[in-house]
């Protein structure tokens, strides 16, 4: 019986062999014929070439938002600046901040240039989605596991949140990567539990967080994923599941230690994100529709991945049933290694543990959710809805009169992928629209470019309006910013420091003009406006309105003197 277990470990670790519950396929046991390794590439490739086609289609078209303002900025200053700015603010950047100074410093500034690591990003992504779909597709002993993993791959390529994010050059891309290749070498190390890929594993897990600390938050998914397995398995082989737990545990505390100084400064700079509100079933209802791509596709994208989450269950039963007792021992054995790598147990917890854990933690304390910092889930959610369709062509096979054939068991899968792919046509022309990103800083700048003269003064209200000017500087260099005390750089911050009250009142001669930089929602922030906020509104009431420009949600307001009357 022990040389039955090692047989069956060594058939998981090498493929990916596995065609059905039990049975190894021809050549499980030796290199892949030569035909198959090129299937198998194929499977990566065309989703990741997708990616960089669709995803990079208009990559510099939109304007650059406030962001990507901070990333512009913070990046293009030197190391030493950099490392500077992170002991003040933004520590939990620091990394991207440091990744993208390379970027700029060979490629510039321009909007596609400092975008180009998030496409590649989401190319990656699309690949490793793909390998872990194809994967989880033959341990679950779906049918065509090669297309199930193609699928996965297409649908997160074509996901017009992955489009989004790859198109925006902050570090989001690259977490959802990292969080992709740490799932799947989550499953490799399930498969056969070496130590090497375990701290392939733990290392993923780092890189991640590194970009992003939220993305820890996988680990308490994947966490159920071991629990998963154990549970599954601990009747069958017990040594081995207790193994794995203790090897996960080893290399999620690894990972943790590692990490734990950006932690601890990051928690002491918390005051970041004192902006986000409190979350409502609103909230989650958009998180839910920004993840399916549109309102119509709700319904069937969460009805696939109901699919997808119960593949592997369907099968394993359908398994159970049909083999005899001797059969069932000894494939009962083999699948000890990878039984429990199923789509659902894997991309089920991927996919709600994060937003959950974050939106519920927003509730019950200060908030600390926002959309952007769950987008690492989205891969889940492709891959259950790939698996989903397996799902389906599998149990249309079996419902379907012999001699059929399995092409005709995909005809179902085939329409409901086609009626997918049309509806995501127009949110995907949606995402490439100025309106899907916050701020237009190209539109502001063009208006100052326009409108503006030297001798113009600029007040930025509340201060961290000042970012619309850091975009497209060029236009705002002429305006005079009397609050600005201490530059961004001198002042290791992002966005310097202001003046007091008796130096703006020293600085204030000779003005004839004055641009007003808000937000659309400014009446309410105005209400807890500091003092020099004040004295500034309290100057302009005395102008008249020149004229007035709105760049998504940012208004531009310029004010001259009043006419003798």
């Amino acid at each position: 019986m022990r040389g039955i277990t090692r047989l069956g470990k060594v058939a998981a670790v090498r493929g990916v062999g596995v065609v059905s519950a039990g049975t190894a396929a021809p050549g499980a046991e030796h290199p892949a014929p030569l035909r198959r390794r090129l299937s198998d590439w194929a499977v990566l490739m065309i989703p990741a070439a997708a990616a960089l086609l669709l995803n990079g289609y208009q990559l510099g078209k939109l304007s650059l938002w406030r962001d990507e303002a901070y990333t512009v900025d913070a990046a293009h200053r030197s190391v030493g600046q950099i490392i500077a700015l992170l002991h003040r603010t933004d520590a939990v950047n620091g990394t991207y901040y440091l990744l993208m100074h390379v970027v700029i410093t060979f490629f510039g500034t321009s909007a596609t240039a400092i975008r180009l690591p998030a496409l590649l990003a989401t190319a990656v992504t699309a690949a490793m989605i793909a390998a872990l779909g194809m994967l989880l597709a033959r341990l679950a002993d779906l049918p065509a596991p090669g297309l199930t993993g193609l699928l996965a791959g297409l649908l997160f390529a074509a996901a017009p949140e992955a489009t989004r994010y790859a198109q925006d050059a902050r570090a989001y891309a690259i977490v959802t990567m990292f969080a992709t290749i740490a799932t799947y070498l989550l499953v490799r190390a399930l498969m056969a539990g070496t130590w090497w890929r375990w701290a392939g594993y733990a290392l993923a897990i780092v890189a991640a967080g590194l970009f992003n600390l939220f993305s820890l938050l996988l680990v308490v998914a994947h966490g159920l994923t071991v629990l998963a397995a154990r549970a599954r398995h601990r009747r069958r082989d017990p040594d081995v599941p207790a193994v794995r737990l203790s090897r996960w545990l080893v290399a999620v505390i690894a990972a943790g230690l590692a990490l734990a100084p950006l932690a601890v400064v990051g928690a002491s700079q918390r005051s970041q994100i004192a902006w986000l509100p409190k979350p409502d079933w609103g909230t989650a209802y958009d998180l839910v529709v920004s993840f399916c791509g549109d309102r119509p596709l709700v319904v069937p994208i969460l009805a696939l991945a109901l699919c997808g989450s119960v593949a592997g269950l369907i099968t394993r039963s359908r398994f159970q049933a049909t083999q005899g007792a001797a059969t069932q021992g000894a494939a009962t054995q083999s699948q000890a290694s990878w039984g429990p790598a199923t789509p659902g147990a894997v991309g089920l917890p991927w996919l709600l543990v994060p937003p959950v854990i974050l939106l519920t933690v927003s509730q019950q304390g200060t908030p600390v959710y926002n959309g952007r910092y769950v987008v690492y889930c989205l891969p889940a959610l492709a891959l259950l809805c790939a698996a989903g369709l397996a799902a389906v062509a599998s149990v249309v096979s079996r419902a379907l009169p012999r001699g059929w054939g399995a092409v005709a068991g995909w005809v179902p899968s085939a329409g409901v992928g086609a009626l997918v792919a049309v509806l995501l046509i127009a949110p995907q022309q949606a995402i490439r629209l100025p309106a899907s990103r916050p701020d237009n800083l190209r539109a502001a700048a063009a208006a100052v470019a326009a409108h503006g003269r030297p001798t113009d003064i600029v007040f930025y209200i509340p201060w961290n309006q000042r970012i619309l000017g850091m975009g497209y500087p060029g236009p705002f260099r002429q305006l005079r910013d009397i609050a600005l005390g201490v530059s961004p750089v001198a002042s290791d911050t992002l966005l310097g420091t202001e003046v007091n009250l008796a130096t703006w009142r020293h600085r204030l001669v000779n003005v004839s003009r004055i641009w007003l930089v808000t937000s659309i929602g400014h009446r309410k922030l105005l209400k807890s406006a500091d003092p020099l906020d004040r004295m500034e509104l309290a100057l302009l009431s005395g102008m008249r309105l020149i004229g007035r420009w709105h760049a998504g949600s940012d208004v531009l307001s310029l004010y001259g003197p009043r006419k003798a009357s």
